[in-house]
C-alpha cells in the first residue's frame, strides 16, 4: 500500500506517494537528491496504478485493503529483519531508527482488528509480495548497502503522507475513530515528522559511498518503486473479483464472472474448502429472492434436525 504527501484526500492537490526532497541545502551528488531525481519516472508510474488512484479517491474495498495490510505485514517484517540483521554494519547503522520506524507491531495489531486473534492461521504471503520480500532478504544477506533503497523508499514515503491516506481509509471503511486497523499510518514515536525526515536525510547523505554504490542504490530505489506497483497490479486484479464486502470476517463475494481459479485470492483462500465451484455468489443471489428465502430456511430446519438426531 503506498504513501502520500501533500494535497488532500479530496482530490484538490496533488498526491506524492513516496518521499521528496524538500531541503534546499543539499547538493546534487548527494544520495536523497540523486534518488529523488533517479526515481521520478517510477514515481510517476507507481502514482498512476489504477489500485493507487481507486484508493486516493476512497474507492476500495474492506476486503481489498486487508489483502493489502497482510502484504505490507510480509514486506515489513522482512525489511525489518534485514535491518535488524545489518544494525551494526556501517554502510546501514547511522538509518536504524527501530523505536521511530518500525511497522511490524503496528502491523500485527491491524491485522488481529481486521482478522481476529488467529490472524496468522488466516494470512499468507501473496506471489508478488514474497518476490519482494525475496528481494529484500537477498540484499540484506548478500548487498546490505543497498538496503538504503527498501528503507528510504517505504518509511520517507510512510512519514511523508501517511496520514492523507489514513484518514481515506478510515472513512471509506468507516473504521473506528481510535484508529483500528490503521495503526500502520501512526508513529507514536516520532514527534515532528519532517523535522525527522531531514535527520534522515542528512544521516543517509552523510554515509561513506562512493559513486558506483550510490548509483547501484537508485537502482535498487527503482526496482523497490516496481515491486510494490506489482503487488499494487495484483491487488487491483483481486479487487476487480470482488463485487460486495465480505461480512463478519467472512470470504468477499464473487460475482460468478470467468474463471474463478483465476482469481488469487480465491484460489488461494477457498482451495479444497470450497470445491470446483463458488456457493459463495449462488447464495447470494438465491437470499435475494423471498420464495427461496422461504424455502432455504424449510431445508436449514430440516437438516438441523437431521444434525440432531444423528449426534443424539
Amino acid at each position: 500500500m503506498p504513501s502520500a504527501m501533500e494535497g488532500s484526500e479530496q482530490g484538490g492537490g496533488e498526491i506524492l506517494l513516496y518521499e521528496e526532497t524538500e531541503d534546499d541545502n543539499v547538493s546534487p551528488t548527494d544520495l536523497s537528491e540523486l534518488l529523488k531525481e533517479g526515481t521520478k519516472e517510477s514515481h510517476d508510474r507507481a502514482e498512476n496504478t489504477q489500485f493507487v488512484k481507486s484508493f486516493l479517491k476512497g474507492q476500495i474495498k474492506k476486503e481489498l485493503f486487508k489483502l493489502a495490510t497482510v502484504a505490507l505485514y510480509f514486506t515489513y517484517s522482512a525489511l525489518e529483519e534485514e535491518m535488524d540483521r545489518n544494525k551494526d554494519n556501517p554502510v546501514f547503522a547511522p538509518l536504524y531508527f527501530p523505536l521511530e520506524l518500525h511497522r511490524r507491531e503496528a502491523l500485527v495489531k491491524d491485522l488481529k482488528y481486521f482478522y481476529g486473534e488467529d490472524w496468522k492461521e488466516k494470512i499468507q504471503c501473496s506471489e508478488a509480495t514474497q518476490h519482494y520480500v525475496d528481494r529484500i532478504h537477498h540484499v540484506g544477506q548478500h548487498e546490505p548497502e543497498l538496503l538504503v533503497a527498501h528503507a528510504y523508499t517505504r518509511y520517507m514515503g510512510d512519514l511523508s503522507g501517511g496520514q492523507v491516506l489514513k484518514k481515506v481509509a478510515q472513512r471509506a471503511l468507516k473504521l473506528p475513530s481510535t484508529e483500528e486497523g490503521i495503526q500502520f499510518y501512526v508513529f507514536d514515536n516520532i514527534s515532528n515528522a519532517q523535522q525527522f525526515k531531514q535527520l534522515y536525510r542528512a544521516r543517509m547523505n552523510a554515509l561513506d559511498l562512493d559513486k558506483n554504490i550510490k548509483e547501484r542504490i537508485v537502482e535498487e530505489a527503482n526496482r523497490a518503486f516496481r515491486f510494490n506497483m506489482q503487488v499494487f497490479d495484483e491487488l487491483d486484479k483481486i479487487g476487480r473479483s470482488l463485487t460486495e464486502e465480505a461480512q463478519d470476517g467472512g470470504f468477499p463475494v464473487h460475482d460468478g464472472k470467468g474463471d474463478l481459479r483465476k482469481c488469487p485470492y480465491y484460489a488461494d483462500e477457498l482451495a479444497g474448502k470450497a470445491g470446483a465451484g463458488c456457493p459463495y455468489h449462488a447464495a447470494v443471489a438465491l437470499a435475494k429472492q423471498p420464495l427461496a428465502q422461504l424455502i432455504l430456511a424449510a431445508c436449514l430446519a430440516v437438516a438441523a434436525g437431521a444434525v440432531a438426531w444423528y449426534v443424539m
